[in-house]
């Protein structure tokens, strides 16, 4: 039967590169007897003593790694701190909107829209998964062949100011990005599972299905936009002018088209309106659409002047 020190060695050569076993070998094997030496000369029995020496030096995978200069890790310290901030960007951003913009080609063109949250989530889900393996792998490959990704110095003026109090909370955000969702779920909700049946029970959409080959889908995408920008806001922690200029521009992208379709009659489905004799007489139709413009017009004025003040409270 081979010494424990032989089975050592042999445990670690399979591990090096072989044109440095012999070598290695040579080497690891005086050592492993000099300190056996060391132990026996002190009054310690060679067994334990042998023992004792292999057991301090740990696994043989280990130290064939230390004698290959081969790491045992996927990513260092070198690269970890910047994927650690990529890996937290993209996984912040890219799987939800991904997400929302999948479950809303799969409610608009499909012929189940309850099966439109399920596939958002699940390419939400996919997209998160293929992101964190190709960027972890990414930065592997750049960790075993020493690439320089030749980054700045950190020096100490890239400290933050000082921890600022959050204008953005979270609840905020989330309510924000929960009625959003819902307005963006909504528009091919209420075509393909419209609550208001006719005479033949068939049933009637509330919005004009003509809209879905020009300013529906362009509100869709306004809605979608606006996901981000709360994002945005989020991670900012505060309205800046920036964001604030975006957020006029969605809001006015959203409500001008809305306030002109309501106007001029295009926004809600005919079929919906002949469905109702009251809306068709008495001009029901028309104060409906001027109380809803008012009321769109209000909640747009009202958003970009909110924006406004919280940026230049904190900009004051």
């Amino acid at each position: 039967m081979s010494s424990l020190t032989d089975r050592y060695l042999a445990a670690t050569l399979r591990a090096v590169p072989a044109p440095r076993r012999a070598e290695i070998a040579s080497e690891l094997r005086a050592a492993i007897e000099d300190m056996i030496d060391d132990r026996t000369g002190a009054g310690q029995g060679a067994e334990a003593a042998e023992r004792e020496v292999l057991t301090e030096l740990g696994q043989p995978e280990r130290l064939a790694a230390r004698y290959a200069d081969r790491r045992l890790q996927l990513i260092g310290p070198t690269y970890y701190l910047v994927w650690q901030r990529l890996l937290r960007l993209m996984l912040a951003t890219v799987p939800g909107t991904v997400g929302v913009v999948v479950g809303v080609l799969e409610a608009t063109v499909g012929d189940d829209p309850g099966r439109a949250v399920g596939v958002g989530i699940s390419s939400a889900f996919q997209t998160a998964v293929q992101i964190a393996f190709w960027v972890t792998l990414g930065f592997a490959v750049l960790e075993r062949t020493d690439t320089s990704l030749n980054l700045p110095e950190w020096s100490v003026d890239q400290l933050p100011e000082g921890p600022a109090e959050r204008d953005v909370r979270l609840t905020d955000t989330c309510a924000s990005v929960a009625m959003l969702l819902l307005t963006l779920a909504f528009l091919p909700w209420q075509h393909f599972q419209p609550w208001v049946s006719d005479t033949d029970g068939d049933r009637i959409p509330l919005l004009d299905p003509a809209l879905w080959s020009s300013w529906l889908p362009f509100l869709a995408a306004v809605l979608v936009a606006s996901l981000v920008l709360e994002v945005a806001k989020y991670r900012a922690g505060r309205w800046t002018w920036p964001l604030v200029a975006v957020n006029a521009a969605l809001d006015l992208a959203f409500a001008v088209p809305v306030i002109v379709l309501l106007l001029t009659d295009r926004l809600l489905n005919p079929e919906l309106v002949r469905r109702f004799e009251w809306l068709r007489t008495d001009g029901h139709l028309d104060t409906v659409a001027r109380v809803t413009v008012v009321v769109v017009a209000a909640i747009t004025v009202w958003d970009v002047a909110d924006s406004i003040v919280k940026a230049r409270r904190h900009h004051a």
